[in-house]
């Protein structure tokens, strides 16, 4: 009786331990700077932060707004992220890239110190890939940067050594110069990179032996880094720091470094670091110069399925092309070397990892939120892009296991980041300074009225695209035909009040917005997908489609702008149309991403 009442409890128990899904937090781009780092050889510590009462190490505002993302407020967002990670029980967390900001040992220290905080505290095993701001470059190489904020408000460089940058008010030290992958895989080898004794399995692309024949020790003599090198062209060998790892019982993850750092002039010394074009351009690098991943991620999956173990693979660069079918548009629109189109992959890189055997994939890289899905035969590959906590909108995924063939993953935007305004008195310096010199365009200083960090991100986005994006992406004479436009005039252009009467259109209503709202919403749906509807009224939402379809049904015969006007709501459209970017189910099975 009690034999059987315990094999009963037993089986009650694995069954209940088998359903209980396993999920994996992932933050991509997280791009930590140290604030209130230290440098080995230099004593300087930043300027005084009169909130504080401490020096701090940090960008200015200015750079800031001219870039794709913040280098300061994301040190605030991150610790709260982990804390959000850490409250709901999460024990997996993946970092698809970008880590850190140019892989500076300052910063890598940083990193190790709060990841280890985390880990010791909350039991978080933390699994990191590398993208292409850690490292630059294959191997260590000076560096460093020319707007820091100095004590007068004024820009302040920090460079590795003399003689380069161009500011005159300079710190030395070599904590800034870009790491390569030796010193990143030395700092932080206990993150992924190399086996802890408690992961199940732990493999690299250059090991041949099957799963089976695993054992820590062989784990680490495969993790070092002279045994994890390739041939990226004839005579120049630089690392691949790829791994697959099982953290918890049936599930691998396969950190994919998608980095392929390309020499510049085959003539040079290999060893010269800044011989090597940067990986940016992502995975259409991997398939001329890396080919020897795609044969790895074959051999994983093979021994995946044979072994019945759910795969997932997260690499710093997208599969999928990221524009929601809108890509040939903004080609034609913008032309071929704008909005980032060097970043979308080929269709072919999807086709060979889908045809390797891939399914789930986790990327970051362009700091948006994304999903995006490739059926070929009886291959299906889901990319799914994680957002940057840098960048409009921070937020990271959490992916559940619930079986083999169903997951859910769910979007969580970091939305209240307490201290995250704790720098703004060292801004209010910057701008000052700022006003005396009659050569610099101003950024607005009402983003220091922000109260939250929902609401910073966002004026980030608001002037990235004032600052940046309109002048270096956009024709000039189109933005200056548009510059003074109402949604009321874009109505007009193509329809009489007549016409909008019969309609039951009211043209004056749609007066509330410029054409300058238009593409700020327009970078909203790029960077947020789905979730950008949050940050719309939803009354110009309904005109974006009133208009979008007008326009798709115009004849512009020879005019060149109108022509140009239907485009840009056909890429709105595409944008705010994607697959489910916030909270959905993926089903294997039935190869479909479902909306929840």
């Amino acid at each position: 009786m009690n034999r059987q009442i315990f094999s009963i409890l037993l089986f009650i128990s694995t069954l209940f331990s088998a359903q209980k899904p396993v999920q994996i937090a992932f933050l991509s781009d997280v791009h930590f700077q140290d604030l209130y780092g230290s440098f080995s050889d230099n004593d300087f510590k930043g300027i005084m932060n009169s909130k504080t009462g401490k020096s701090t190490i940090l960008r200015t505002m200015d750079s800031q707004l001219h870039s794709t993302r913040i280098f300061n407020e994301n040190y605030f967002a991150f610790l709260k992220a982990l804390d959000d990670i850490a409250a709901k029980g999460i024990k997996i967390v993946a970092m698809p890239g970008d880590f850190s900001d140019d892989g500076q040992a300052y910063n890598l220290r940083g990193l190790h110190t709060i990841l280890e905080q985390y880990h010791q505290k909350y039991g978080i095993n933390f699994y990191l890939t590398t993208g292409n701001h850690d490292p630059v470059g294959p191997f260590r190489n000076d560096g460093g940067k020319d707007d820091f904020l100095g004590k007068n408000g004024k820009p302040l460089g920090i460079y590795s050594k003399e003689n380069i940058g161009k500011s005159t008010d300079k710190v030395i030290t070599k904590d800034i110069a870009e790491s390569g992958y030796l010193e990143i895989l030395n700092e932080l080898k206990d993150f992924g990179f190399y086996p802890k004794k408690e992961d199940l399995y732990w493999s690299t692309p250059f090991d041949h032996d099957s799963f089976k024949d695993y054992s820590y020790e062989k784990g680490l003599r495969l993790a070092d880094y002279s045994k994890r090198m390739y041939e990226v062209a004839k005579g120049f060998s630089v690392p691949d720091l790829s791994y697959v790892v099982e953290p918890v019982k049936d599930v691998w993850m396969i950190a994919i470094d998608g980095n392929t750092y390309v020499p510049k002039n085959i003539s040079e010394n290999p060893e010269n670091a800044s011989n090597y074009k940067g990986a940016s351009i992502g995975y259409n690098n991997v398939l001329t110069n890396k080919q020897h991943l795609i044969q790895w991620v074959r051999k994983v999956a093979d021994e995946a399925k044979k072994n019945n173990k759910t795969l997932i693979a997260f690499t710093h660069y997208p599969m999928i092309d990221f524009n929601d079918g809108a890509t040939n548009e903004i080609k034609n629109l913008l032309g071929e070397k704008k909005w980032q189109l060097e970043r979308v992959p080929q269709e072919e890189v999807a086709e060979m990892f889908a045809e390797a055997g891939l399914q789930i994939h986790f990327a970051g890289h362009m700091h948006i939120n994304d999903t995006g899905i490739r059926k070929m035969g009886e291959h299906v590959l889901v990319n799914v892009q994680v957002p940057s906590l840098a960048a409009y909108l921070p937020a990271y995924k959490i992916l559940t296991i619930e079986s083999p063939d169903r997951m859910e993953v769910q979007t969580e935007v970091v939305n209240n980041v307490p201290r995250f305004d704790e720098l703004f008195p060292l801004y209010e310096k910057e701008y000052e300074a700022l006003q005396h010199d009659t050569a610099k365009i101003l950024w607005n200083k009402d983003i220091l009225k922000t109260k939250s960090y929902h609401d910073f991100m966002l004026f980030h986005l608001k002037e990235l695209v004032r600052l940046r994006m309109i002048p270096d992406d956009w024709p000039v004479d189109f933005i200056d035909k548009t510059k003074n436009l109402n949604g009321e005039d874009l109505l007009l252009l193509i329809q009489n009040k007549d016409q909008l009467k019969e309609k039951r259109i009211r043209p004056e209503s749609f007066k509330k917005w410029s054409f300058d709202d238009l593409l700020l919403d327009l970078y909203k749906f790029q960077s947020a997908d789905e979730l950008a509807k949050r940050d719309i009224p939803k009354e110009r939402l309904e005109q974006y489609q009133i208009l979008e379809k007008l326009y798709q049904e115009n004849d512009p015969k020879d005019n060149l702008f109108i022509k140009q006007l239907q485009s840009v709501f056909k890429i709105l459209s595409l944008l705010s149309h994607g697959d489910p970017a916030d909270h959905f189910e993926i089903d294997l099975k039935k190869k479909e991403i479902i909306k929840l």
